[in-house]
């Protein structure tokens, strides 16, 4: 980086205090980026990203208020030239996806390590999409083949459904997911017969098992 090089300026949206600390000192010590701000909910985030404009944001997508998912498509919406990068323990090949066409750039698990996120941000700064492998070669054989039919039908989910499906496995009720994805209890219920339907689950207890059991999965 030349002495008239800007540093990229990069914002931090996670719920997790330790962890928003943790990527800032990772961010911190590149020679090329600097982290100009933080948030841990999605209306900290808004605020924060319309007021600093950084050139890329770090977005968890499992905030303690609101959606990911739905604050990356709000910020494409609202300020198309910052670049997103989802950092997540979500499973990439479900979700990489989905974050991408809600206006991600790229996305990597938080198990991987460090190094990789420091490589996805200089790709996406760069104007390139980064994936992994396994994310990249799904996303290029759907492109090629189009949709084709998934043996796990929680592939089929849409990217709500499956945050209301996390939410059931934590444990949290309808009225609890609506204030928390700030939705109202009818819509909640309106996605898990949904949700019932799609997994050919036959009532409520079934639903609630398989959301448990997705959620063990997952960490």
């Amino acid at each position: 980086m030349g002495p008239s090089s800007r540093k990229a300026r990069v914002f931090i949206v996670d719920d997790h205090p330790i962890m928003r600390i943790g990527l800032a000192e990772v961010i911190g010590s590149e020679p090329d980026l600097e982290v100009c701000g933080e948030a841990g909910t999605m209306t900290e985030a808004l605020q924060g990203i319309g007021a600093t404009l950084p050139d890329v944001a770090v977005v968890d997508l499992a905030l303690e208020q609101g959606s990911g998912l739905e604050l990356i498509a709000q910020l494409k919406a609202r300020y198309p030239e910052v670049k997103m990068l989802v950092s997540s323990m979500y499973e990439e090949s479900l979700f990489a996806e989905r974050a991408l066409r809600a206006g991600a750039m790229g996305f990597v698990n938080k198990r991987d390590a460090l190094d990789k996120l420091t490589d996805a941000l200089r790709e996406i700064l760069a104007g390139r999409v980064f994936l992994g492998p396994e994310a990249a070669n799904r996303l290029l054989r759907s492109v090629v083949a189009g949709d084709f039919p998934q043996r796990d039908p929680i592939a089929s989910l849409s990217a709500r459904e499956l945050e209301v499906l996390e939410l059931i496995g934590q444990g949290l009720t309808t009225q609890q997911i609506a204030r928390k994805l700030q939705l109202s209890p009818k819509t909640i219920e309106s996605h898990r017969e949904k949700l019932k339907m799609k997994l050919n689950l036959l009532n409520s207890t079934q639903l609630q098992q398989r959301a448990v059991q997705w959620v063990l999965e997952q960490r």
